[in-house]
């Protein structure tokens, strides 16, 4: 295992129980327990974790990992999902999408139902076949070299961790846009609370996204099912669609459905 295959491992380790403890680590892990260490003092000098004797803690409860370290998790549910959200889309619509894992997964699933490869080898379309507006840096650089998208960035202050846009700028232009469907990922969803997510730059950049378009489709995995965040975006009552795994529990399907949103589950 590579020192980057351990990293993200324990990163996921400690996202998902908040901390860890060197011995057992490294059982998980199969290396020693020296190994552990050195790996957890260099992902603490890039305040990706807290160092505590003995192991480590995550930052607190809104802890994030960055994007690079979140896309290897849950990567056939989210392929799912995005492909089945991209089967929601007609070719001429105008698409917001947020940043994150998922969000960039429908990107990537619009691309083959654009044809992405038929441009390369000459023969597509001769215009774009999706308008796409993003706040998320890596899903334009993308799309932007694909001739069947026309891309729109928002503009605004990148965050390391995601790569979003956020804050007075990224507003603006929001503010001069009307889209068809909103694409959104979260990282909770509360039958109560509504959609939620770790930052409040970000929920409101989401949250604009949301209002300018005409239906809001939820593309998350069954994991952010009953989870909260710190900063809420929006009340069920915004939602249309949710696109998610067969993961999601029964109750919490029928509380969401009825909240008006239509649950489809891949």
């Amino acid at each position: 295992m590579s020192r980057q295959e351990r990293w993200s491992r324990l990163l996921e380790l400690l996202a998902v129980d908040g901390k860890l403890e060197v011995e057992g680590a490294a059982a998980t892990l199969a290396v020693s327990p020296a190994t552990i260490r050195r790996d957890l003092d260099e992902l603490a000098e890039q305040r990706l974790l807290v160092r505590t004797r003995g192991g480590a803690l995550a930052h607190g409860v809104s802890y994030e990992l960055p994007l690079r370290y979140k896309s290897a998790r849950q990567v056939s549910e989210k392929q799912r999902i995005a492909g089945a959200v991209a089967d929601l889309l007609t070719p001429g619509d105008v698409v917001g999408l947020n940043g994150g894992t998922t969000t960039t997964e429908v990107a990537r699933a619009l691309t083959l139902r654009a044809g992405g490869g038929a441009a390369e080898r000459g023969d597509g379309p001769s215009g774009p076949v999706y308008t796409v507006v993003t706040n998320a840096l890596n899903i334009a650089s993308e799309l932007a070299v694909r001739p069947q998208f026309k891309i729109v960035v928002t503009g605004g202050v990148a965050r390391p961790q995601t790569y979003e846009l956020v804050g007075p700028l990224t507003q603006g232009v929001l503010d001069q846009v009307v889209l068809d469907v909103a694409v959104l990922g979260v990282d909770g969803i509360d039958p109560r609370l509504g959609v939620m997510t770790h930052h409040e730059d970000e929920a409101g950049v989401s949250r604009l996204l949301a209002e300018r378009a005409r239906r809001v489709i939820l593309a998350a995995d069954s994991s952010k099912m009953g989870r909260r965040a710190f900063a809420r975006i929006c009340g069920l009552d915004t939602i249309d669609v949710l696109v998610t795994d067969a993961g999601v529990a029964p109750d919490m399907a029928a509380r969401l459905t009825d909240a008006g949103i239509e649950v489809v589950s891949v």
